[in-house]
């Protein structure tokens, strides 16, 4: 074996070893983020929820809302059909 070659191994093994740990940490770094992002996800999609749920309230009270209004309107039709018929008895 040439003299160079045993320290030529050793400075390889030596950066492999370096490069192995460096990706160790960026795995556990992405890791990390990953379970950051998860929760994140799933606070989004519990927001989600909340929002659906208040959109589908707010929808049925507009509904109910229409729906008194209609039958305020119709009320409000009676009544003044009664006056004017009053008004031509008189």
């Amino acid at each position: 074996m040439n003299e160079n070659t045993l320290p030529q191994l050793e400075q390889l093994i030596e950066k492999i070893i370096d490069k192995n740990n460096q990706l160790k940490s960026q795995i556990t770094e992405l890791a990390e983020q990953k379970a950051g992002l998860a929760q994140q996800v799933a606070e989004l999609a519990e927001q989600k929820a909340l929002l659906v749920d208040e959109n589908e309230t707010f929808q049925l009270e507009v509904l109910e809302g229409e729906e008194k209004q209609k039958q305020t309107n119709n009320v409000l039709t009676a009544l003044l059909a009664k006056l004017q018929s009053a008004e031509e008895l008189s």
